[in-house]
Order: structure tokens, then sequence, then C-alpha cells
């Protein structure tokens, strides 16, 4: 019998409790045409990443399917859908990050949106990854929180996001998602990841504003599963090498603690 192949989330798990770090690059397709995103996968085939996720929180163009085809066509990395909307669901992607906005209090965020596209997610096969999102402070307005019309977590109010990360969990969301969101002045900071950390189980996702090999190494160290970088890649594509890079460290190590007797 051929052995089956492990769901994108049994993989992160797995790799979550072996101690191994994950990248996520966030492609939005409102920022990339064919020429940038061949760059940009040429790039990873050479620093290899875990997965990309794909979306923005407006998604203004109409080619997000073609240019998913585009990445599969060119990689064999996981691509993973990461909508803002409803309509946001196109493309030949291999699973969903089906966000709830835990830390607002707008309903059609929580799950208004998730009724409508309901049927749709139910027939597209997709794997989907139920996500607790977070949007953090980053020290100015984001399109995502002008978007979703919700205040974002304090910045400095670490135990606030993690009794929303337990709720979350309690209410059997799969992973938390913490964002400064697109274009962040500041990522979250490393005792607010660590708080969620220390209270949720589950797989911690971490982005916005990791801009530099110091912020991404501080996002890990403080217990953060997968970063996702995508802002500063788009405008320095030669910034994956570095995060990589710094990925990979953490990787080494847990692989000696694997190693040792």
């Amino acid at each position: 019998m051929r052995p089956t192949t492990p769901s994108l989330y049994d993989a992160l798990r797995t790799r979550q409790q072996r101690g191994r770090k994950a990248l996520a690059v966030l492609l939005d397709p409102d920022n990339l045409d064919e020429t940038s995103l061949l760059h940009l996968l040429r790039l990873s085939q050479e620093h290899p990443v875990d997965y990309f996720f794909v979306g923005g929180s407006l998604v203004l163009s109409s080619h997000q399917a073609a240019l998913i085809a585009l990445i599969k066509e060119h990689s064999d990395v996981p691509v993973l859908l990461f909508p803002s909307h409803s309509m946001h669901l196109e493309g030949p992607a291999d699973g969903l990050l089906l966000l709830s906005l835990i830390s607002g209090r707008n309903p059609d965020f929580l799950i208004g949106q998730h009724v409508v596209a309901a049927p749709q997610l139910k027939a597209s096969g997709l794997e989907l990854l139920s996500t607790g999102y977070m949007l953090v402070d980053s020290g100015r307005p984001t399109t995502a929180s002008y978007m979703s019309g919700t205040l974002p977590l304090p910045h400095n109010k670490p135990g606030i996001a993690a009794c929303t990360a337990l709720a979350g969990e309690q209410l059997g969301l799969k992973l938390m998602y913490l964002d400064g969101g697109s274009g962040a002045q500041n990522p979250v900071s490393a005792a607010m990841i660590a708080a969620v950390r220390e209270a949720v189980a589950t797989p911690i996702v971490v982005g916005g504003g990791l801009n530099s090999g110091e912020k991404v190494y501080a996002a890990l160290a403080a217990g953060a599963d997968v970063v996702v970088v995508g802002n500063h890649i788009e405008a320095e594509p030669a910034f994956l090498a570095e995060v990589v890079e710094v990925v990979a460290s953490f990787n080494q190590i847990a692989h000696a603690r694997e190693l040792a007797p």
C-alpha cells in the first residue's frame, strides 16, 4: 500500500513538535506581475522556503489564479490562500488559511464571510486550516485594520493576546496568526509572542514588520513556529537569503538535538 501524504496541518504540527521552524513568503497579487514572480521563484529555488501564502487585504487585480498556476508550474512549495474576503478564493492552491478575526468584534470577519464562502470551500477540495487571526498594533494604521473595521490588539498588552489565543484554541481553531499587518512599522513584540506561546499548544504564525534578520530571529526565539515575510522581499528580493539563513540556524539546532543521545 502506498503511504499517504500527511496533510499540510499534520506536517506543520510534526515540524512544530520536532522544534523545526518554517518560513512563509506572502505574495500579494496586486504587487506582482509574471516577471517579478518568476524572479522570486528562482530565488526560492536557491534559498528554499516552506510555504507561499497568496492574498492581500484588497486584491484589486484579477490575476490571482494565474499567478498561483505559475507558482505551481515552477515550484513544489505548498501554496496556501490567505484571503481577506470570500471573493478571494480563486486559484489552484493546496490549502487555505480559514481566518477568523478573533482580535476584533466585526461579525463579518468572525463568521459572516465564512457563511458566504462555505459551499464554495466545501466543493473546492482545498485543505482548510482554521486560523485564529489576530491583528496587533504596529505603530500606524494598516490596510487590514482599516478594511476589517476593527481595532488591533494593543502592542504592549501580551496578556490580552494570550487570552484571545487561548479562547481561539478552546473554540477549536488549529493555528494562531499574530500579524502586524501589511507594511507594519513595528513587528509583533517578543513578549507578546512568548505569552501566546505559553498559553496555547497550536502552531503560531507571526508576520508583519519582519524586515531584518534580527527581527525574524527575535520572533522565532520567542516561540513563533512560522514567520511570514512579504513586503520587504518584494522590495528587496535579496532579503530572502538572509531570512532563510536565520530559519535554518534554528533548524540546525533542532536537528542536533534529535541526534543527541
